[in-house]
C-alpha cells in the first residue's frame, strides 16, 4: 500500500456524526511517558507512538495478568466510520458530547479511523454519549 495523495473517507459531518458507530476494545490501556531510547524497545507492543522533545508517549495493553499498580486505565473507543483526515467538526462534537457529561477524551486520527481514549470506568457513559449525538 503506498502513500495516497488524498484523505479517503466521508467529510460531510452529518453523515460522520449518523454513522460513527463507536467498538471499545476488551483490554484496557495506558499512557506512558518514556526516554526516545525506551520507546524504542517498546515499540512493538504500542497501540501508538508519540515523539516529543521530551521523551515519547506510548499507548499500551495491560497486561491482564499484571496484579494492580494501573494509577490510570483508558478504554480505546475506536469510531469505525471511516472518517477523512480533512473532516471538520467531527472531533469538536464527539468532545463536546463527552464533555457535557464530564468525561475526559483523548483522541487519536488515524489514515481511517478516529479513535477515542476514556477512562476505562467512564466507556459505558461514553457510548451512551455517542449514541445521542444527532446529525
Amino acid at each position: 500500500m503506498g502513500i495516497a495523495g488524498s484523505a479517503p473517507g466521508v467529510t460531510d459531518l452529518r453523515a460522520l456524526l449518523a454513522a460513527l458507530d463507536p467498538e471499545v476494545d476488551p483490554i484496557p490501556k495506558r499512557f506512558l511517558h518514556v526516554s526516545h531510547e525506551k520507546a524504542r524497545e517498546r515499540l512493538p507492543e504500542a497501540l501508538m507512538m508519540f515523539r516529543e522533545a521530551e521523551g515519547s508517549t506510548l499507548i499500551v495493553d495491560v497486561d491482564p495478568e499484571a496484579s494492580g499498580g494501573e494509577r490510570m486505565l483508558w478504554a480505546h473507543i475506536t469510531l469505525r466510520v471511516q472518517s477523512s483526515l480533512t473532516a471538520v467538526g467531527m472531533m469538536a462534537a464527539v468532545s463536546a458530547a463527552l464533555a457535557k457529561r464530564g468525561i475526559p477524551c483523548n483522541p487519536v486520527s488515524a489514515f481511517l479511523h478516529d479513535h477515542l481514549f476514556v477512562p476505562w470506568e467512564r466507556r459505558d457513559d461514553a457510548l451512551d454519549a455517542l449514541s445521542h449525538l444527532t446529525p
